[in-house]
């Protein structure tokens, strides 16, 4: 299960979303219809662009409680300055695919930026 945590600029479009979504993919080699579920921090819960790109794709969307990110938060990638003054996550994209892919997963592709929006995939990992 490979899921796609998202953050964007307050009035991102979805567009701008899918186009982060799609450099993701593009990324780690995969096509869009490889992607399970979306995710994203309480912080985006009403965020428009990601409510409608979760709509235009089919896929579930998970917010992610504040608690749920900082526990994450040693297996994020990359560090944000705007991520952490606004939800204190390092990463709300990474933190958001992660935590909603299970505690075994892991980052296959960290935060990517573009047009103002940022994707990051996880992968849940098989256990032994």
């Amino acid at each position: 299960m490979i899921v796609a945590g998202l953050g964007c600029r307050k009035g991102s479009t979805r567009d701008e979303l899918l186009s982060a979504l799609d450099a993701a993919c593009m990324e780690a080699k995969i096509s869009r219809e490889s992607i399970s579920a979306l995710a994203t921090g309480e912080i985006k819960r009403e965020e428009a662009g990601i409510l409608q790109l979760a709509e235009m794709l089919g896929l579930p969307l998970h917010i992610v409680a504040d608690d749920a990110l900082m526990d994450a938060e040693p297996r994020t990638k990359t560090v944000s300055r705007h991520s952490l003054a606004k939800t204190l996550s390092s990463s709300l994209s990474e933190g958001a695919a992660l935590a909603a892919a299970g505690e075994k997963s892991e980052i296959i592709v960290p935060r990517l930026i573009s047009q103002g929006a940022t994707c990051a995939l996880a992968e849940m990992k098989e256990q032994a």
